[in-house]
């Protein structure tokens, strides 16, 4: 089983994915720890490494190309990521989306920080993000058509998310 679970930061993709992992089995493979992981290696805030990231497209092509080999190789694995639905060409593929202002909060309360500076700092991220993203990859990484379900993480919580999920996964016959 080849799941992608998919969307903008602090929607909900990691703890979903995580939920959803340990309930089948799978092993997790996360786009956004390792680039926060690579953000700290470099000593720089995420905002600092999307700014290098942008002029040095090789750090997307080594997240990216990873996942796509991983999807591309094994079996029995989620993997998490704003690009994870494209870079999973036979995947059951999930977005999770929220609004701007909750998954700020979200950060802050994972992160720390006040609102107004994860704020500023999430829409630069994003923009950041999608420039890339279509410059790179020919990706709008606001058509959500290559997903095959959209679930609203304002509506439900995680466990309800993952039980949205699950019943997807269960009801389906490709797995």
């Amino acid at each position: 089983m080849l799941l992608t679970i998919s969307g903008l930061p602090g929607s909900g993709t990691t703890t979903v994915s995580r939920l959803i992992s340990e309930k089948y089995n799978l092993e997790m493979i996360s786009a956004g720890e390792v680039f926060r992981s690579l953000a700290n290696e470099y000593d720089m805030t995420l905002a600092e490494f999307g700014e290098l990231a942008e002029s040095d497209d090789s750090i997307d092509l080594k997240i990216d190309e990873r996942q796509k080999e991983i999807a591309n190789t094994r079996d029995n694995i989620v993997l998490e990521g704003r690009l994870a639905g494209h870079m999973a060409e036979k995947a059951f593929k999930f977005w999770i989306k929220a609004s701007v202002d909750v998954r700020v909060q979200r950060i802050v309360s994972r992160e720390g920080s006040s609102f107004e500076d994860k704020l500023a700092e999430t829409i630069e991220r994003e923009a950041s993000e999608a420039i890339r993203y279509k410059t790179i990859y020919g990706i709008d990484i606001n058509d959500l058509s290559a997903y095959d379900l959209v679930i609203d993480s304002e509506k439900w919580d995680q466990f309800q998310i993952t039980k949205i999920i699950s019943c997807a996964i269960d009801n389906s016959s490709d797995f």
